[in-house]
């Protein structure tokens, strides 16, 4: 099945993994596209990301590419064996596998309405956001629509506001005194956002749940939470996500075969 195979392909990466390696799986993109590796890759941008032996469930660190084959490569570098689904000069194949992703835009009622992307609102805001913390303007779009939907009046039952919908708390932990001001709320709301993504080693999954349920309830379930709304907000946001990378010309990330 899918996800098993999903499952095994990690567990063989972290058994070709050196001893104090155990746990790491590299992310690595290059040019749009995405490997898992137990190494750095030359060439690529790669992010460790340390598995939980504990998690409730397994991590998806590819992205959003519904089902797909690919190979799993061996090669030599700085003197050992490494492992990539990338196939990168002097790679020989190891292993073929097959792995299910969640869809682009999961086909569930709680979903509800994803919409176009709006380019227009708030533009100079975000562009700032992203160049001030290096969080993927395409991501901090996406995060508003799915909350606010670029409304900087906006107050939610809870007490969240603004475009970013921070809850008062947050908007003071990172400097946002006026809530209901478009660029605060976007400022305010991608530092809390690259802590996030920190946090969680780049996992855009489990940022989203920590943004919509709190970072509390994440790590008490070990991953995205068994809520209806946490799970509709996370699907919803990674849909936006491919269509703002979309509109906005970078492109969806797709897997390295």
């Amino acid at each position: 099945m899918p996800r098993a195979a999903a499952l095994v392909l990690l567990l063989l990466l972290y058994g070709l993994c050196a001893p104090l390696q155990a746990r790491t799986v590299y992310r690595c993109v290059q040019k749009g596209t995405v490997s898992m590796a137990t190494a750095l890759e030359p060439g690529s941008n790669c992010k460790a990301i340390e598995i939980d032996d504990n998690a409730v469930q397994t991590p998806n660190l590819w992205g959003n590419f519904g089902v797909f084959s690919g190979t799993l490569y061996e090669r030599e570098q700085d003197g050992r064996l490494v492992y990539s689904t990338r196939n990168l000069p002097g790679s020989t194949p190891y292993l073929r596998f097959t792995v299910a992703t969640p869809p682009g835009e999961p086909a569930h009622e709680g979903l509800g309405r994803v919409g176009t992307p709006q380019l227009n609102r708030h533009a100079p805001q975000f562009r700032a956001a992203a160049k001030a913390t290096g969080v993927d303007d395409a991501w901090l779009r996406a995060v508003a629509h799915a909350e606010s939907a670029f409304d900087e009046k906006a107050v939610s039952p809870k007490g969240a506001q603004g475009v970013m919908q921070l809850m008062p708390e947050t908007a003071t932990e990172y400097g946002v005194s006026d809530p209901l001001s478009p660029a605060q709320s976007i400022h305010g709301g991608a530092r809390y956002m690259k802590s996030l993504l920190r946090r969680y080693n780049g996992d855009r999954t489990l940022a989203a749940a920590a943004y919509n349920a709190g970072i509390g309830v994440v790590a008490r379930y070990g991953g995205v939470p068994p809520y209806a709304e946490t799970r509709q907000y996370v699907d919803k946001v990674l849909a936006l996500y491919g269509r703002y990378r979309e509109a906005m010309g970078t492109g969806p990330e797709r897997p390295a075969l």
